[in-house]
């Protein structure tokens, strides 16, 4: 058991540092969505959370940052809040989870431990979630607007970015490594302590003596 639980420790903890730095990445790229229209075919929009930036195929970019929070469309409202959220939980699952790891000796064996790792891994998924939702939110906003149908077909429509993959990405990443973290330590709570050989020769030299007595 304590094998398998180490085992789930090495895969998870990579695996949650780079969940945590796709949400990052697309917490700050203004690609979360695009759109290109045809009386402009030289220049592309993008939008993110925090700022919109129109670019041009010779190459340039150039950029403005958004309104204060109360203008915001609801969409970017919530998608700023909760991906704000969603790294905040992420990392102090991340700290969490080190001092609860088999692997470290920083922290004693016992229920303590267990509830660090158990809590970093609880947080984990949190992160994961509120990651996905906005994320899933802002696409399928994107996705009724593209197909809505009082819009005429020369109106230029927003199409999906690539800091929504990446936040698809960071998301179930961090999802799945709570869960990896949440099973290593169930495993290593059900692995019994340890028995040295120099226990049972104590042991074995106290009962003599005992007996003598």
């Amino acid at each position: 058991m304590a094998e398998r639980a180490r085992a789930l420790e090495l895969l998870a903890m990579p695996l949650y540092a780079g969940a945590w730095l796709c949400v990052l990445g697309a917490a700050v790229s203004p690609r979360w969505l695009s759109m290109s229209t045809s009386l402009l075919p030289a220049e592309s929009y993008q939008l993110g959370l925090w700022e919109t930036c129109v670019v041009q195929d010779a190459g340039g970019m150039e950029c403005r940052a958004l309104d204060g929070l109360l203008g915001l469309s609801p969409e970017l409202q919530l998608g700023r809040v909760l991906t704000c959220a969603s790294l905040a939980a992420g990392a102090l699952g991340f700290l969490l989870a080190i001092p609860g790891l088999s692997l470290v000796n920083g922290c004693e064996e016992g229920g303590a431990k267990r509830s660090l790792g158990v809590a970093g891994a609880l947080l984990g998924v949190l992160a994961g979630v509120l990651c996905l939702v906005p994320v899933s939110y802002v696409a399928r906003w994107a996705v009724v607007r593209f197909f809505d149908e009082a819009m005429p077909e020369v109106a230029p429509r927003w199409e999906f970015g690539d800091a929504l993959f990446c936040g698809w990405a960071g998301g179930l990443g961090l999802a799945a490594a709570g869960m990896i973290l949440g099973v290593s330590a169930r495993s290593g709570a059900r692995a019994p302590p340890p028995r040295t050989q120099g226990n049972r020769r104590a042991t074995n030299t106290v009962l003599p003596r005992a007996e003598y007595v």
